[in-house]
């Protein structure tokens, strides 16, 4: 009979499930996307290689995606992703006008850059937000995405594996960060987004969007927003009500309502992925999220310890 870990690569019990099934990952991701472009090279990267300016969504939704299958994905289906988003960052380059050097996308500063940013935001969100991880539990996390990170290129050993690792690996880079033309443009279309084609039917209710991209650029850490200064400060305790707010009102939408928000192969996957789990025991009548209860899993709650 198949192990847990030949169905689902992070299984119920990991803290990497807890954290990415919680629906604050959207208001995470958004705020990564915002951390991330305090790098220049990397948001030149981002600019000068994808449709980033016409469809922030997109990128979002395909994060989604590669964050989905390299953690509700099968090991096979994480592989494969793998493969593919290597094979793309292998053929492009970085034009750096600041020194005429030309900078692969799969260099590995700038790897590693996105994905402490990117995990680091999930986390951070989520435990503001309410989901109640110990630090014990967020150490076992940032260990857990060393798998993860494996996937874009980067070796195990060299991703921050703790939150004291990673406090320490923002500290030695953020001398390195600024707010280049591109990442304050980056910012504005975070802020009020120009919407797919499929999604233009939204764009009466655009305005409704902005308190969100407010909230992701309130979430961020103060160094970040001090830099940027794009908005007010409002105080912290509003945001963290805030966050707390947004979270409970997600966490209540049945999982085929919110599912909706992803493409329709991340869909696929995921139907796949609860299949699986069923099929092993688990009880899914409550889908995926419904697996943070380990009373769900086979063998009740024994399984938690």
């Amino acid at each position: 009979m198949a192990s847990i870990e030949d169905i689902v690569v992070q299984p119920p019990h990991t803290a990497t499930w807890l954290v990415h099934i919680d629906r604050s990952m959207w208001i995470g991701g958004v705020r990564g996307l915002m951390l991330q472009a305090l790098h220049p090279l990397a948001m030149r990267g981002v600019w000068q290689n994808s449709t980033f300016q016409e469809d922030p969504f997109g990128r979002l939704r395909r994060t989604a995606d590669f964050v989905g299958r390299v953690t509700f994905g099968s090991p096979q289906e994480a592989e494969e992703i793998g493969r593919r988003v290597r094979g793309i960052h292998r053929s492009l380059r970085i034009d750096d006008p600041d020194t005429g050097r030309i900078h692969r996308v799969d260099d590995p500063e700038l790897l590693l850059w996105v994905h402490c940013a990117e995990v680091s935001s999930y986390l951070a969100v989520a435990r503001r937000a309410g989901l109640g991880l110990s630090r014990r539990q967020a150490d076992r996390y940032l260990g857990e995405q060393r798998r993860s990170a494996t996937y874009v290129g980067l070796h195990a050993e060299d991703v921050p594996g703790s939150l004291a690792e990673m406090d320490d690996y923002f500290a030695g880079i953020r001398s390195r960060l600024e707010v280049t033309p591109e990442a304050a443009s980056t910012v504005r279309f975070l802020l009020w987004p120009r919407l797919p084609a499929e999604l233009r039917m939204l764009n009466p209710g655009k305005p409704a969007y902005f308190p969100f991209g407010a909230l992701c650029y309130y979430s961020l850490p103060d160094w970040a927003r001090q830099m940027y200064g794009a908005l007010p400060e409002v105080p912290r305790a509003t945001v963290t009500a805030a966050l707390r707010a947004f979270r409970l009102g997600m966490n209540a939408l049945p999982e085929p309502v919110h599912d909706r928000a992803f493409t329709p192969h991340t869909r696929e996957m995921l139907a796949a992925s609860r299949r699986r789990l069923g099929a092993a025991g688990y009880d899914v009548s409550r889908g995926l999220k419904g697996l943070t209860d380990p009373r769900r899993w086979p063998g009740g709650a024994s399984r938690a310890a």
